[in-house]
């Protein structure tokens, strides 16, 4: 996937669909297949960096995925052009400057498609149907879907995350929730327990999943493995950290210190929690990893 650079624009006519994408969950993959199947139109994005936005709808924005792996994800898809600028830069740009510079200039959009409730322009004063008057000015067709009707929007797919209901989510036809970071430095207790682990940080005004132990699977290197991911604080061997994933992953041995690892979750497993003693939570995470052995085999979409 191209990704377009503020400075840039594309050539060919595209097919854009718009929003801010975050979770790209099945109503945001309903806006986006629409943009896919437009024959003769390169399927493009636009949207914003997730991490440029403080507030959505009057309140402060907890994004899902950062945008490095909603790029990731979008490129999965088929998406062949993105244009993810800061909210900052076109915060102050009225509708008509957003249609004609752009989708227009930048997008060289042939049809665009969004959600009914997608809006643009400064202090967000425009909606669909502004967006066909000027759609009809400048010469792309626009597609609103309707993902009301569905029963799904952002809030619930955010409010599922908290209660750690992944597998429900990719039942739902979302895609598997997943965590791509880099592997940061930890205490590197586990490896003393036997059962080494890997550390990855969420973002300052990101998600932050249901604290708890999940059945998970990882990708290293194009192959999967079963996992094991601890969200939380690590309440028996910590004090005062922020939360983060911590995943053991079975049957791999290896450095990956500094490397961009994703993990997919599978399956809400129980709750964090603090135990009397390390005796205890060795043998609470060794009953958890025989769990994960009798799961499904590893493989995922």
């Amino acid at each position: 996937m191209v990704n377009v650079t503020e400075s840039g624009s594309i050539k060919e006519k595209t097919a854009a669909a718009l929003g801010i994408f975050d979770g790209v969950h099945c109503g945001h993959r309903l806006v986006i297949s629409s943009a896919l199947k437009y024959k003769g139109l390169a399927p493009a994005v636009f949207t914003f960096r997730t991490e440029s936005i403080s507030f959505k709808h009057g309140r402060p924005f907890e994004y899902i995925y950062t945008n490095e792996q909603k790029l990731r994800i979008l490129d999965k898809l088929g998406v062949k052009y993105a244009l993810s600028p800061d909210f900052s830069v076109l915060q102050d740009m009225d509708g008509e400057e957003f249609a004609r510079e752009i989708l227009c200039g930048k997008m060289n959009a042939g049809a665009v498609v969004c959600g009914e409730n997608f809006r643009f322009g400064k202090n967000a004063s425009c909606g669909t149907d502004e967006l066909k008057n000027l759609g009809e000015k400048y010469g792309f067709e626009v597609k609103v879907i309707k993902l009301s009707g569905n029963g799904f929007s952002s809030e619930k797919y955010r409010a599922m995350l908290r209660e750690g209901k992944v597998s429900e989510t990719y039942a739902l036809g979302c895609g598997m929730y997943t965590l791509y970071g880099e592997v940061t430095e930890g205490n590197r207790l586990g490896r003393t327990l036997d059962f080494p682990t890997i550390n990855q940080i969420f973002g300052e005004k990101q998600l932050v999943p249901r604290k708890g132990v999940y059945h998970t699977l990882t990708d290293i290197d194009g192959k999967t493995y079963n996992s094991i991911t601890n969200i939380g604080v690590k309440p028996t061997v910590e004090k005062h950290i922020k939360p983060l994933a911590e995943t053991h992953i079975l049957d791999y041995s290896g450095d990956l210190y500094g490397r961009k690892i994703e993990v997919a979750f599978m399956e809400f497993v129980r709750d964090e929690k603090k135990f009397d003693s390390i005796d205890e939570l060795k043998r609470q995470v060794f009953a958890d990893i025989d769990y994960i052995r009798q799961q499904k085999p590893a493989g995922k979409e």
